[in-house]
């Protein structure tokens, strides 16, 4: 085999090696939400991660101001799979902790944890991936944080990507 042949066999090889390596990336699971910070379990939920979750579903006003109905997973059952406790757990320290969500555009918003205890608030808050039977448009993702009765919808998070529990610091610190 002269130079030439075995330049063509290296090339050939590495080019398998990268298809076989890209065919790899495209079979293994993507991560559609990270749930982490203070959490007992933090996690990393595929899409078969999502379904096992109980589905429910929801009619809101979006900010177009039609309603819809939206399918999806309450944030409590999320929360609660992290290890969260809600109920006569939800006091003391765990008060002085919040959930930041955070969307693939950068966009971040807030939630006091007793929005999603049942024995404190009567509203479901959803982590939407459907919208009137259809998944989102594109440019809204893949999940959507759906609260009813907050008045504006600057909480409702488009292309959520990870919810994180974090700690508010102690006064003067």
């Amino acid at each position: 085999m002269n130079f030439i042949e075995r330049l063509c066999l290296i090339a050939f090889l590495i080019t398998g090696i990268s298809i076989s390596a890209s065919a790899q990336k495209v079979v293994a699971p993507d991560v559609l939400l990270t749930v982490g910070g203070e959490v007992e379990h933090p996690m990393k939920l595929t899409r078969a991660d999502l379904d096992k979750f109980a589905r429910q579903t929801i009619r809101a006003k979006d900010h177009d101001g039609k309603e819809y109905t939206f399918e999806g997973v309450t944030v409590l059952e999320i929360l609660q799979k992290a290890g969260l406790k809600f109920g006569d757990a939800l006091r003391g320290k765990a008060l002085a902790t919040y959930l930041l969500v955070e969307a693939a555009d950068g966009y971040q918003a807030v939630y006091a944890l007793p929005e999603f205890d049942p024995p404190a608030n009567d509203r479901m808050i959803l982590l939407a991936d459907r919208q009137d039977g259809a998944a989102f448009p594109a440019a809204a993702g893949l999940l959507k944080m759906i609260v009813p009765g907050d008045k504006t919808h600057a909480r409702w998070v488009r292309q959520v990507k990870s919810l994180t529990i974090v700690r508010a610091p102690k006064a003067g610190q």
